[in-house]
């Protein structure tokens, strides 16, 4: 564990370095975001903002994973390969995606189906990777309550997948709010470290905390009024890889717990897309995604955040808990 608040506070440090001369370079570039014209109002102002901020904590993250796994943690420790394998074609996925809604683009990204079937694409694989035996090997879960491993062979394959595909979509809703995504997933990764801690499972300790550390400092230019944006880049990449994470770890089934800001957020959309063509035209909702509700509601973004952040951090301590069920 020390080695693990050592690898947050070098990532906090490298992501602060870094961040600055990229936050330039994605201005200077022309890569700010295009807000869409059916937003609230009190967002038209991001317009202009950089965005793909996702790589002030994806590069960090990934130099200093891949380096600690080749040199010191040995052949067990390069399972974190798998993990950060995935974080980068999520992240490469997002960043086409924020390419096509640049300001100044005429589209706003890829269409929901080509998005679906690409990460749908990068998932399957990251799932036939788990369960292989000749990899990781992974078919098991933990259930709260239950002693022992339940194992369910090939059975892992699509729960992994649909576990990924839906993380990755979820934290990419979640992203709307300048500090949301960025507080919500430090927790995520901090609880799953301190579950991955309690399991003995060193590597995955130090990877989670070192996303961890990255993300705080992410939060430095993210905070409001954020200099530079997340964007899919940076979305993608967390959910698919805090998925991965659950399922290395075998307690997926603390996902929806340990990430319930990210299951309320979605589930708030199905449910007004739902309710409105069941009603023929009538709202649940003010607005979906849930923070937006909020909004309308009286709430400024910086309380939204921050509530929805105080509960996260709530629910991470509670899927801890269950962990040691």
């Amino acid at each position: 564990m020390a080695t693990a608040l050592s690898m947050a506070a070098a990532a906090f440090v490298l992501t602060l370095g870094f961040g600055y001369p990229l936050v330039g370079l994605l201005r200077r570039a022309g890569l700010t975001k295009q807000v869409r014209a059916d937003e609230l109002p009190s967002h038209f102002g991001k317009t202009g903002t950089p965005t793909m901020g996702g790589l002030l904590f994806i590069g960090p993250v990934l130099v200093l994973t891949v380096v600690l796994a080749t040199t010191w943690l040995g052949d067990a420790g390069r399972s974190v390969l798998l993990p950060s394998a995935t974080m980068l074609l999520a992240a490469a996925l997002g960043a086409y995606d924020d390419r096509l809604s640049l300001v100044g683009s005429r589209g706003s990204g890829l269409s929901v189906r080509a998005k679906f079937g690409l990460l749908g694409a990068i998932s399957a694989a990251e799932a036939l990777a788990l369960w292989q035996p000749n990899l990781l090997g992974i078919d098991y879960v933990f259930v709260p309550g239950v002693a022992g491993r339940v194992h369910l062979s090939w059975l892992i394959i699509p729960i992994a997948w649909f576990a990924i595909v839906g993380c990755a979509h979820a934290v990419n809703l979640t992203d709307g709010l300048d500090g949301l995504a960025g507080h919500t997933a430090a927790v995520a990764f901090a609880a799953y470290g301190t579950i991955a801690w309690l399991q003995g499972q060193v590597y995955l300790v130090m990877f989670c905390f070192t996303i961890a550390g990255a993300l705080l400092a992410f939060l430095w230019f993210n905070a409001y009024p954020a200099q530079v944006i997340m964007g899919d880049t940076g979305a993608l990449a967390l959910g698919a890889t805090l998925a991965i994470v659950a399922l290395m770890l075998g307690q997926v089934l603390l996902l929806p717990i340990i990430g319930f800001i990210y299951v309320a957020v979605t589930v708030s959309v199905i449910a007004q897309v739902g309710y409105f063509r069941l009603s023929s035209g009538k709202r649940l909702l003010r607005r979906a995604p849930l923070h937006r509700h909020f909004e309308l509601m009286g709430w400024s973004q910086m309380q939204v955040a921050q509530r929805f952040w105080l509960i996260s951090m709530i629910t991470g301590l509670l899927g801890v808990a269950l962990a040691l069920a």
